[in-house]
């Protein structure tokens, strides 16, 4: 016979069972990390130095499902369509804030549709020329470039972070380059090895194997600061030709919705591996400036640039159809 104490037990049972499932650790399963470029490049280079040691903290594997294509654009709509749950999470290198100022159409908002949960670290933006330049230093190619107003600068693809500081670079010190859009960092950076391009702003990271063998000659870093790994390298602003930050930065980001506690569980456990002296020294050694940003200053990086971005894309005329 069902009795109403038994019927009020049964009520509370639910509503426990209930909040127990509200309440539930995370994670539960394994959590999978989309990224945007293909293996080997900088932005998977992060998520796999977290891989196992996030995989440890938490209990469970960290899955990377590496997702190129379209400036990371595909990755960005699969992470926008996932269920908030905490099992998708998305390394987003820093044309996740641009795209939306070059591209004509994107099948997602890129303030409403995620979640920043926090930015790992950044890679500077440097200016480089070829081993075999006559030029040696930022001064030596502002005046070369005004002389053979054909010189060109070579970019990892129309609006990559280097475009924009090559645009941004090229209206602050009164030169008009030939700006030539390769498929990538690695071709643009081999033209300028050749001698075929004269110079480009390339990542840090992504220079820093070429640059260490003697191949690429650094003569400014554009962003704040110097970069340790180049120490005798000054910055554009120390020149005097100083431009906004183009530097690419790598953060987590997730769906929109995502509940509070995951995204300060991630954060704070990031943060914490980004502090591991081993961690760290590779981050470093690899050209990369520790951020470790948690979500409000990620966010507000994230809304800032895309505001910049915006300017800067319409004044140059970036866009992408």
């Amino acid at each position: 016979m069902i009795t109403r104490r038994s019927l009020a037990l049964t009520s509370a049972g639910l509503v426990a069972a209930s909040h127990a499932r509200a309440q539930a650790p995370w994670p539960e399963k394994p959590v999978r990390l989309i990224i945007g470029y293909p293996a080997g490049g900088p932005t998977d280079f992060g998520g796999r130095l977290l891989q196992d040691p996030l995989g440890r903290l938490w209990g469970q594997p960290l899955v990377i499902e590496n997702r190129a294509g379209a400036s990371q654009i595909i990755a960005s709509e699969a992470v926008a369509r996932s269920p908030a749950d905490g099992y998708t999470l998305f390394l987003a290198a820093s044309t996740h804030a641009s795209n939306a100022a070059v591209y004509a159409r994107l099948p997602y908002d890129t303030l409403a549709d995620f979640t920043p949960i926090v930015n790992l670290y950044a890679s500077p933006t440097v200016l480089f020329v070829g081993r075999g330049s006559p030029i040696r230093t930022a001064q030596e190619l502002v005046a070369a470039a005004k002389r053979d107003p054909g010189m060109s600068f070579g970019t990892s693809g129309n609006g990559s972070s280097g475009h924009f500081a090559t645009e941004m670079f090229r209206r602050k010190v009164g030169i008009e380059p030939t700006i030539v859009a390769f498929r990538g960092a690695a071709p643009a950076l081999q033209e300028v090895v050749a001698g075929r391009v004269a110079a480009t702003f390339s990542t840090l990271s992504g220079a820093i194997g070429l640059a260490r063998e003697g191949q690429l000659r650094a003569l400014a870093i554009g962003g704040p600061n110097r970069a340790e790994v180049l120490p005798g390298v000054p910055t554009l602003d120390e020149l005097g030709m100083g431009i906004p930050d183009t530097s690419p930065w790598y953060g987590f980001v997730g769906p929109k919705g995502l509940a509070r506690p995951i995204v300060d569980r991630v954060a704070r456990d990031v943060i914490g591996l980004l502090r591991d002296t081993t961690i760290g020294r590779r981050i470093v050694d690899s050209g990369g400036v520790i951020l470790a940003e948690g979500p409000e200053v990620f966010d507000a990086r994230i809304r800032r640039e895309l505001a910049e971005n915006a300017v800067i894309a319409r004044e140059a005329g970036i866009r992408v159809e």
